[in-house]
């Protein structure tokens, strides 16, 4: 018994299997066929495995009715071994797109997150443009579907970018893909500009419309990004409205995203209404005292407002997934189409060809009565005999040898069309096939020519209504500390050090938001800067604590300390505009026993008198005095500071204030996001002043004083001018009245100083618009007129035209009418003026020169006295 158990148990052992290497084989095995059979889109179609086989199926059931949903599933299952749900949601998907399917009844909406009805009671056809563009079984490649019962394309001949048209989103095991849609019409004139030799500049465009920065694009590769922005307007001084949503988001989503962040205090809001119907529409009630800019701003950083999309190009190339741009698989598209249209017209060629052949051998056959040879022939090989022998004379004629196919062709035609033969018809007939084959043979010698004009035809035909609908622009970068709404109290105890937003007991600073820095200076002549939390310990003895704004050159701050180790007083001023956080820095000169007399902050650089108070034992005459702080320079934060005095201090104490020493501040306004900032973007409008307002003028004939606010915003797409206001100027305008469909010119002075609020200066009347509008002396404008049929340009001086009259009034009739546009003419430096600025250029170097020499000797003449002294 034992020796037979140890043969089987050895017998046994000889089945077993190995595991090592198993399970990669599998894994890959099944990776591989994620990528390739599920998630990626192979590049010659931009279609993946399912949508192709809906399509294939579509097309089978396809006689120009539509067909139930349901139905369409059912007949893809021959060619998809998955279930039905995958196929309904990938139909679903397709027919959203609004490009290849014509769809009936409830679809959804990709813009508010509504789902599609049930399949049963929704209906789809293929649309024209898919007929036209990816069907045709003589250039498709087939193979057997999974059961081996059906035919289905291995990819389809598509004559188009369909796959940066639509866009494809897909997780496979291992990798994944992101392409973004494009437009329509850019992708197609795009391809005409590549068979021209030019270079494809192509960017995303999404249905939900929207805005989008695609400065780090990077033509879709890996690494790159877009930046997509909702559309949203100011309707008044307490609303709001998003009039496009982005991509990727819906309706509700946003709006979860609102309310959420309202909940978090970094936005203060009353009410979101849904009105989103045919257009999208979500109205925002805004908070009491809450500017409608910040908001903006806000619901920019903290909702969905904006997303950040970074797209991933990979397609299925030779049955490998690879990483491409959006401009190689466009490149791949056009030279696919070229190949295919090559094909088509070869197929065409070649039945034309056939067509010539077997209409000249039935004119032959009936026009020389060979048919009447074979009546006394007694078999069928004597029939085909005598017919190619009388064929015989003509075959040199012909671009193929004739074959017995042929002569069975020939025999086939009936009596009663050989007795009803029309020699001029079918010479007709012959003519239009040959002009047919020249014309097709023309197109193949010139087939760049040919596919420019074939995707030229298919913009003519199907263009109409894709045109883009998100817009491109720049997007400026929110500082979120900035716009974040005031969510919290910050409060201080100074005698322990504690700073947060949790000490309710102790003293109260002011507002801020959660996300803020905080700065705070102590006694011992040390600051740091720490995130606001709801206690946090920064040392005892607190002078001053706020919310730390980093780059902030306005706030200047003033102190004054003494010194630990030479017993001295020190005054300075400086600023502090970056640090690290949590690090302690030290404003004096770092010797121990130095103490603050004196600290003040300044929003503005405001510069107070104080007065000192000595020690009464001190030795100074004058034992009390004042000290300007404006006699001090604004230097960094590390500078030691000048003497106040060397004699003990008392203390210091605030006598009066001072005004900014600063200079106003340098304002330009960027025309390509519609912002102020200081860094010196775009068109420079000044130096303001704390009084200073901005003067905007827009093509509704509107205008508004504003303030140099940094968040505020300006709809570039309608302000015709905007500029630093000076009230005693005129505003000189050019407008056109909607009624009597007369440009005229006006000069007035403005009369209101309301911040805000826009007021019209132009009629009312549909169609009336503002061509030109300044608040400065320069009021020359070049005119681009239309007269007759030419367009001319004509120079003018406002001023001269005019005289200022009250704002109510039309003005006067301009001298040329039909303006298409009115730009200003900037002035030019005279050219005397200039030359003699370069001279006084020179007489002031030669100058300098003189004195810097003058003073060299003298320095040299005082340093050698110096030395003998010694």
């Amino acid at each position: 018994m034992s020796e037979e158990n140890g043969k089987n148990g050895e017998e046994e052992l000889h089945d077993v299997i190995p595991v090592s290497g198993m399970y990669e084989n599998w894994f890959l095995d099944y990776a591989s066929y994620v990528i390739l059979e599920r998630a990626v889109p192979a590049i010659e179609d931009g279609l993946k495995p399912v949508q192709r086989r809906i399509l294939h199926a579509v097309k089978e059931m396809d006689d120009g009715r539509f067909n139930k949903v349901a139905n369409v599933i059912g007949s893809t299952m021959q060619y998809h071994p998955h279930g039905d749900a995958s196929i309904s949601d990938a139909i679903v998907n397709i027919g959203q797109k609004d490009l290849l399917l014509d769809t009936q009844g409830n679809w959804g909406d990709v813009r508010t997150g509504d789902g599609a009805a049930a399949a049963r009671y929704i209906e789809t056809r293929l649309s024209k443009f898919a007929l036209e563009v990816i069907y045709n079984p003589q250039t498709t490649e087939w193979q057997l579907s999974y059961d081996g019962r059906k035919k289905e394309p291995v990819t389809f001949p598509v004559k188009f970018p369909l796959l940066l048209a639509q866009g494809v989103e897909g997780i496979a095991v291992g990798l994944s893909t992101k392409i973004l849609p494009h437009n329509f019409v850019e992708l197609l004139e795009a391809s005409i500009g590549i068979l021209k030799g030019k270079k494809p500049k192509l960017y995303p465009d999404f249905l939900t419309g929207g805005k989008i920065d695609v400065s780090d694009y990077n033509d879709g590769h890996r690494g790159g990004k877009v930046r997509v922005r909702a559309s949203i307007e100011e309707v008044d001084s307490k609303t709001i409205a998003i009039r496009d949503i982005p991509f990727g988001t819906t309706t509700t989503s946003l709006i979860d995203s609102i309310v959420k962040a309202n909940d978090k205090g970094k936005i203060k809001i009353k009410q979101v209404i849904d009105n989103t119907a045919k257009d999208i529409e979500i109205l925002i009630k805004l908070a009491p005292g809450v500017s409608p800019d910040i908001t903006i701003d806000a619901l920019f950083a903290f909702t969905d407002c904006e997303v950040s999309i970074s797209p991933n190009a990979c397609v299925i190339i030779q049955d490998k997934p690879h990483f491409v741009g959006v401009s190689e698989i466009l490149k791949h598209s056009v030279d696919q189409t070229v190949s295919l249209l090559r094909q088509e017209l070869e197929i065409k060629k070649g039945e034309l060809l056939e067509k010539i052949l077997f209409s000249s051998l039935e004119k032959i056959f009936i026009e020389n009565r060979i048919y009447r040879d074979i009546e006394e022939c007694e078999t069928w090989e004597d029939v085909i005999s005598t017919i190619d022998k009388g064929l015989d004379p003509y075959k040199p004629q012909f671009y193929r040898e004739i074959t017995q196919d042929d002569i069975v062709r020939l025999t086939e035609i009936k009596i009663k069309r050989i007795s009803k033969y029309d020699t001029f018809k079918a010479d007709e007939l012959l003519k239009k096939f040959e002009e047919e084959l020249k014309e097709t043979e023309y197109h193949l010698d010139h087939i760049t020519d040919f596919s420019i004009q074939y995707y030229q035809n298919l913009i003519d035909k199907y263009g109409k209504g894709r045109e883009r609908k998100t817009e491109i622009t720049n997007f400026d970068t929110i500082a979120a500390t900035v716009v974040a709404a005031n969510n919290a109290k910050l409060y201080v105890n100074r005698e322990d050090g504690f700073i947060g937003y949790g000490l309710k007991k102790d003293e109260l600073i002011g507002e801020c938001s959660d996300i803020d820095d905080i700065i705070v200076f102590r006694k011992d002549g040390k600051c740091l800067v720490t995130k606001i939390q709801d206690k946090v310990f920064v040392g005892k003895d607190i002078l001053y604590a706020g919310v730390f704004k980093k780059g902030d050159e306005r706030m200047v701050y003033n102190l004054a300390y003494v010194d630990g180790k030479s017993g001295r007083s020190m005054v300075k001023r400086f600023q502090v505009l970056s640090v690290t956080r949590d690090r302690e820095y030290d404003l004096t000169r770092g010797a121990k026993g130095s103490k603050v007399h004196y600290f003040s902050a300044n929003p503005n650089g405001e510069a107070e008198v104080v007065t000192v108070f000595l020690t009464a034992a001190s030795k100074a005459r004058k034992k009390v005095f004042d000290f300007d702080f404006a006699e001090l320079e604004i230097k960094g934060r590390g500078a030691g500071g000048n003497i106040l005095t060397k004699y003990p201090v008392r203390k210091v104490q605030f006598k009066a204030a001072g005004v900014s020493t600063l200079g106003g501040l340098d304002i330009w306004y960027d025309e390509i996001v519609g912002r102020l900032n200081t860094d010196k973007r775009g068109k420079k409008l000044g130096n303001f002043g704390p009084d200073d307002l901005i003067i905007v003028f827009y093509n509704d004939g509107s205008y508004e004083l504003t303030s140099f606010e940094l968040t505020n915003r300006y709809e570039t797409n309608k302000v015709i001018g905007i500029s630093k206001f000076d009230p005693d100027k005129a505003v000189s305008a050019v407008h056109i009245d909607g009624e009597s469909k007369m440009v005229y010119v006006k000069r007035f002075i403005v009369e209101t100083s309301t911040i805000g609020k826009r007021f019209n200066f132009i009629s009312e009347a549909k169609g009336s618009k503002l061509y030109f509008a300044c608040n400065d002396e320069e009021t020359t404008v070049d005119v681009k007129y239309k007269e007759g049929r030419s367009h001319q340009n004509k120079t003018f001086d406002l001023d001269e035209l005019i005289d200022v009259k009250g704002w109510k009034a039309i003005g006067n009739k301009f001298p040329v009418q039909n303006v298409l546009e009115v730009n200003r003419v900037e002035s030019e430096p005279d050219k005397e003026t200039t030359d003699d600025n370069e001279g006084s250029l020179e007489e002031l170097k030669s100058s300098i020169k003189e004195e810097v020499e003058k003073e060299d000797n003298q320095l040299g003449l005082f340093n050698k006295g110096k030395g003998d002294e010694e």
